[in-house]
Order: C-alpha cells, then sequence, then structure tokens
C-alpha cells in the first residue's frame, strides 16, 4: 500500500514551544499610519509626544470577494482558454482593480504575436516594477527571440541575458552568435538540461553547429544528455544535425530494445544512438544491456566501449547494483555527465573508496563541485585520508547552514545544533511598513482568491531587496493572515536575524502533543515531516491526491483508520487537522516499528512507499553508515525528503528542549534487516 505522497515543498506555522511566540512580540492590536508628526519610536507613536496617527489594521487577505474579484477570475479563465473576444469585453471594467498589472498581462499574452512593440512597452513602463510586468517581459522576449527580432530583444532583455530563464539566456547567446561572436565556451557551460531547451536552446545548438562552433563531440555529447533525461526532442534534434534519422534517436530513448535490434551502425552517430539505447535498456534490464555491450565490445572504440560502461554504471548505481564498482572501473577516462559523476561518488561511498571519493568530487565542474553534499563528503574523504585541516576547512565553510549537510559537518567539527537567542521583535512601524508593500498587497488579494500560485510569486517579487528587518517584518505580516508557508520561506532568507519561531513554528500542539506522546513519537520528528510535508498549508492537495498537513494518501488514511478503529472514515476527512494528524501520527508510528525505530528508514519509507525502503534496505550486505545511506537513496525526491526531514527534526528539537542537538542521534547506523516482520502493506 503506497505511503502518503510528498508534498512539493516544506512549511511550517507561528507557535513554537519556547516562551516566545509571534503573538506575544506584537500584540494585535492597531498599528498607527505614517505621519508628519516625527519619526515613530519602537512602534509606539511619535516621538515628539504628539497625538497619534490615525490608527489601521496590518494587511489582511479579504473576507469576501467583490463584483471585481468575480470579474478578474472570469477574465482569467477566459485567458486560460485563449477567448481573447472575452478578455477584452471584460478588461476595461477592471481598469481601476487592485490587480490591473495582472489585467493588462492576461490581455497582452494572447495578443504578444501580433502586438505592436509600444503597445507592449507601455504596458511594462504603466507596471514597471511589478511581478506582471517581469512576467509580461519574459514572455515578449521569447516571442522576440522566436522571431528573430535581436535588435528589440536585446533593448528589453538587460541583464536577464545572464539571470534570466535558461530559454532568454539561450535566445541572449543566439543574438550573439548571429551576429558572428564566439560564444560556445558560454554556450557548453549552459546547456546541460536537455527537457528545458525549448525552441530557444534547439535554436542555439543549430546555429553553434551551422557556424561551426558546436564540433560533433559537442553534438554527441548533446545527444547522449538528451538519451540520460530520457529527453526525445533535443535527442531527434541532436540526431538531425548528426546527420543521423532522427526516428533513430527517438527510438533509442523511447523504445531501446528496437534501437538495439537494428545493431550498432557504422558511424560514430549511429554508434553514440546505439549507447543511449543500451542506457536507455539497463534501466529496465541491466543484464540484457551488460550482454549486448560485451557482445558488441570489440565493434566500439575504446572511448565508446567507455561511454557504453558509463551509461550501464549509472543505471546499476541507481538500482544499488553490487556490481555498479566495477562498471566504473570498466568507464575510467571518459568523460562523464554530471548525474554520472555523483553516481560515481555515491558507490564509492557505499564500497569505502575514499580515495576515489576525492578523486570524483574534485574531477566535478566549480558550480557541483561547491553543493553542500559534496563539500561535506570532500572533508569526510579528506579526513578519511589524515588531511585533518583540509578536512575542517570544509566543514568550516558549511557548519553555519541549518540544513542537513550544515549540521553533520558541525558534528565533524565536535560542535552542536542550537536555536540562536531570540531576534528583536517586529515593531508596529515595521510591520505598518510590510503591510504598505503593494506586492505583499496583491499576493494577499490573490490567496483571497484561492490562486496560490500567483499569489507565491507576487509575494516573492515583494521580498526582492529587502533587509533583514523587512524580512522579518514581512514574515510576520504572512504570520497574521495565517500564510504559515509563506513566514516559514520568507524568513528562511534572512542570514544574520534567525527567527526560529518563524523558521520552525509549531501550530496545532494542543492536537499534536498528546497525540504524539500517547504514541511515544518524538514531536521534533512529527514536527519535522509536516514541515516538509505541507509547509503547515492545512488544505495543501498534491497531484497524487495527497491531503493535508501530512499528506496522507486517501487509501492510507483509509488503511490506517481501520487499523486504529476510526469509524465511518471517508476521504474528506482528511482535510480536518484532527484527524490529518492522527493518521498521520499513526502512520508514521507503524513505519518507525516496522523499521526498528530507525528515522531514516522511517522517513524514507513515508514519502516513497514502505516496500520501497524494505527493497533499499535489503540491498545491504553489511551495517552502513546513515549518511552514506541517506546520500544513497536511489529517488532524488526521497533522498532530498529525508535529508530536509531529520535536519528539521534537529532544528525543532533545539527549540523544544531547549538544549543543545546532534543530528547523529537520527543519522544512525542502517542494518542490513530487522527482527521484525512488515505490519504494512
Amino acid at each position: 500500500m503506497p505511503a502518503p505522497a510528498a508534498a512539493a515543498a516544506p512549511a511550517p506555522d507561528a507557535r513554537t514551544q519556547n516562551a516566545r511566540t509571534p503573538d506575544a512580540r506584537i500584540p494585535d492590536v492597531r498599528i498607527p499610519a505614517p505621519s508628519n508628526n516625527g519619526p515613530v519610536v519602537n512602534g509606539n507613536g511619535p516621538a515628539n509626544g504628539s497625538p497619534p496617527a490615525p490608527a489601521v489594521q496590518p494587511a489582511r487577505i479579504p473576507d469576501a470577494r467583490s463584483e471585481d474579484d468575480n470579474l478578474f477570475l472570469q477574465l482569467r479563465d477566459a485567458a486560460r482558454q485563449n477567448d481573447a473576444v472575452r478578455v477584452n469585453t471584460l478588461a476595461p471594467r477592471l481598469a481601476n482593480y487592485p490587480l490591473a498589472s495582472h489585467v493588462d498581462y492576461y490581455r497582452l499574452r494572447l495578443r504578444l504575436r501580433e502586438a505592436a512593440p509600444e503597445e507592449v512597452r507601455e504596458a511594462l513602463r504603466r507596471h514597471e516594477g511589478s511581478a506582471a510586468a517581469d512576467q509580461l517581459r519574459a514572455e515578449w522576449l521569447l516571442e522576440l527571440g522566436r522571431r528573430r527580432d535581436f535588435a528589440a530583444f536585446e533593448q528589453e532583455a538587460g541583464t536577464l541575458t545572464q539571470n534570466g530563464s535558461l530559454q532568454i539566456r539561450c535566445y541572449g547567446l543566439l543574438a550573439r552568435a548571429s551576429r558572428g561572436e564566439a560564444v560556445a565556451q558560454e554556450a557548453r557551460a549552459l546547456l546541460g538540461n536537455p527537457p528545458a531547451y525549448g525552441e530557444a536552446c534547439a535554436s542555439l545548438i543549430a546555429q553553434l553547429a551551422q557556424n561551426g562552433q558546436f564540433s560533433q563531440a559537442d553534438l554527441l555529447w548533446q545527444l547522449r544528455l538528451a538519451g540520460e533525461m530520457n529527453a526525445t526532442g533535443p535527442a531527434r534534434r541532436a540526431a538531425v544535425l548528426l546527420g543521423v534519422p532522427e526516428a533513430r534517436a527517438a527510438q533509442a530513448v523511447d523504445v531501446p530494445a528496437v534501437a538495439m535490434a537494428r545493431g550498432i551502425g557504422a558511424t560514430r552517430a549511429e554508434r553514440e544512438i546505439y549507447l543511449v539505447a543500451l542506457g536507455r535498456m539497463a534501466r529496465t534490464s541491466l543484464k540484457l544491456a551488460m550482454v549486448a555491450l560485451e557482445k558488441n565490445s570489440d565493434r566500439l572504440s575504446n572511448e565508446e566501449r567507455a561511454i557504453g560502461w558509463a551509461n550501464l554504471a549509472l543505471a546499476a548505481s541507481i538500482a544499488q547494483d553490487q556490481e555498479a564498482g566495477d562498471y566504473w572501473r570498466r568507464a575510467n577516462g571518459v568523460p562523464l555527465t554530471n548525474e554520472q559523476m555523483q553516481w560515481k561518488t555515491r558507490i564509492a561511498l557505499r564500497n569505502g573508496d575514499w580515495k576515489l571519493v576525492r578523486a570524483t568530487i574534485e574531477a566535478m565542474p566549480a558550480g557541483l563541485k561547491a553543493d553542500p553534499a559534496w563539500v561535506y563528503w570532500l572533508g569526510r574523504a579528506h579526513k578519511a585520508e589524515g588531511q585533518s585541516d583540509a578536512a575542517r576547512a570544509l566543514f568550516e565553510r558549511i557548519a553555519a547552514q541549518s540544513t542537513f549537510y550544515g549540521q553533520l559537518a558541525l558534528d565533524e567539527l565536535g560542535r552542536m545544533v542550537t536555536a540562536p537567542p531570540p531576534v528583536a521583535p517586529v515593531t508596529v512601524a515595521e510591520l505598518a511598513e510590510a503591510s504598505a508593500n503593494p506586492s505583499l498587497q496583491r499576493a494577499l488579494r490573490f490567496y483571497g482568491l484561492r490562486l496560490r500560485a500567483e499569489g507565491n510569486r507576487e509575494w516573492n517579487w515583494g521580498l526582492r531587496g529587502m533587509s533583514e528587518r523587512q524580512l522579518l517584518a514581512a514574515a510576520e505580516l504572512a504570520r497574521r493572515n495565517e500564510l504559515l508557508d509563506r513566514m516559514v520561506e520568507t524568513s528562511l532568507r534572512t542570514r544574520t536575524e534567525l527567527d526560529y519561531a518563524q523558521r520552525f513554528p509549531a501550530p496545532h500542539l494542543d492536537i499534536l502533543r498528546p497525540t504524539a506522546q500517547g504514541l511515544g513519537l518524538d514531536k521534533a520528528w512529527v514536527y519535522g515531516l509536516i514541515r516538509q510535508e505541507s509547509r503547515f498549508i492545512q488544505d495543501a492537495r498534491s497531484g497524487v491526491g495527497a491531503s493535508g498537513l501530512m499528506q496522507v494518501m486517501p487509501s492510507t488514511g483509509k488503511w490506517v483508520a481501520a487499523k486504529i478503529g476510526l469509524d465511518n472514515f471517508v476521504h474528506d476527512m482528511l482535510n480536518d487537522i484532527r484527524t490529518n494528524i492522527t493518521l498521520g501520527a499513526n502512520y508514521m508510528n507503524m513505519v518507525l516499528q516496522n523499521f526498528d525505530g530507525n528515522e531514516i528508514l522511517a522517513t524514507a519509507a513515508y514519502n516513497a512507499g514502505p516496500g520501497r525502503a524494505r527493497a533499499w534496505r535489503g540491498r545491504l550486505e553489511a551495517p552502513m553508515e546513515g549518511a552514506i545511506f541517506v546520500e544513497t537513496i536511489p529517488f532524488s525526491e526521497t533522498r532530498s525528503y529525508v535529508r530536509n526531514v531529520l535536519a528539521n527534526a534537529t532544528n525543532y528539537a533545539a527549540v523544544f528542549d531547549g538544549r543543545p542537538q546532534s543530528i547523529r542521534t537520527r543519522v544512525t547506523t542502517v542494518s542490513p534487516r530487522g527482527g521484525n516482520g512488515s505490519i504494512l502493506p
């Protein structure tokens, strides 16, 4: 039976176990409005003793929808249905609506292909500095790039050619390449994610191939990446540029057995397609792929054979096959993709080969090598090889981060996780300033319309350039509006003023504490999981149907309800806070018991299902260090999930207990098998 599915992101609420709650910091009272009577001191009124300014409330989510709100929702739906006539009928009626910038966005995005440039520029000028203008500009740039109107594109793009979306950056390089500039080196660094290429990056690759800046080796690399990432379209386009029928590349990705049956081919490009098919086949039948590679080995060059073994090694590593290390040795010397480099390192970790761990991490590109995970593991490799000073320097680099690897680095340095002292309370004046922020006001209106994605975009846009005090005030405004996910995400942006009441809140403690106590569960672990699952969004619902704070799947909820004697369970009960916590906590307790009290395995089981967690454990031949087990979980989502939950739980424990904590109490050794039979489906 499947476990509850993980939500897209983590999140907390507002009341922690420590004595200082957000309610204690700022009474929910009237806020003095800005006045000309002098500066406000500590939010208590004018410094010169003048009478207080007229009082106002903090910005709030509207309690009810207005007629204009309903018109806006109709306009949005019409835009999503490409009904330009309906949009143009409704738009004039919303000229003074608080979301007028989005009205213009919906109106113009339907006709960007025929809109006059000055009309678009006028809308951008009218709403300059808003999230809607930013979104409109990004979509217009893509249209200008598609038209190859590079003069207008570069006039409007500005810094977006360096820090915009992947496709805008590709169009930026295409514009320069069209003028004859040498951009191949920049393109190689940029083009690493074929599923996200779109027309922009595909055209860039074609242009660079046409003008000779991309060699056959560059195109073969793109074909290899596309195959690894299951990107059929980019594989087709690379094949055409290499002079191979695109259908053969599509077969290699989608139906590798058919492509392999054609044979390895005569040209280098045809053999690369065969190697792509080999790698795809290895994902479903490693044995068949290995037999095929060995059978055709003498018809491949040394480099091609090594690429073939690297493709098999990646599949074997993800499958946690015992032969993966041998496959990587056979691939020695061939350039590896980022995914291959990471899995080669993970297999070296599982095999205890610290020399190889160090070598593979040091060979990574700078950006990948700087990832906290690889900083930590490089430190461990140096430590294993007796280079204590080098190891300590690496651990210090990430120890300030309250994340999984930051906490492990603290442990290596002999220090523990502690909750920081309380920050100065947000003042009434600071909260008033946050309330007056136009983007935050628009975000609150979107939340009132139950348009969370649009609200999040506006909210995040409004945080740009904020000081740490302004961020804390915006987080408090989110709390006042019960937007606990925004409170957490906003507070996480601070670097020196760390408010753990905002970052690690504990809502519904009156429900959760007795439930956890009754089951003997660590409430810090439960809150750590809720924070990851739903960010405390009470009505959160995942794409696969998981619901509520603890993202319980309907089938799981029904099964747990029957086990604990909760009568008359129906699906809608999952949205009730008390029921959701009761079912989720009981399920956590069941998986914890099933995995002998090991939080790593239980957390993985909650996310990926107990069957998968049992399988991963079953592949162990000896006890494994917990951190290595986590790093080598095959599913990237589950790997990140387990890291985040255990780091969250350690932070919550520091807050709840009021004393230093070590993540090592949770990241314990994982044994090959448990003594208990499974109580789970």
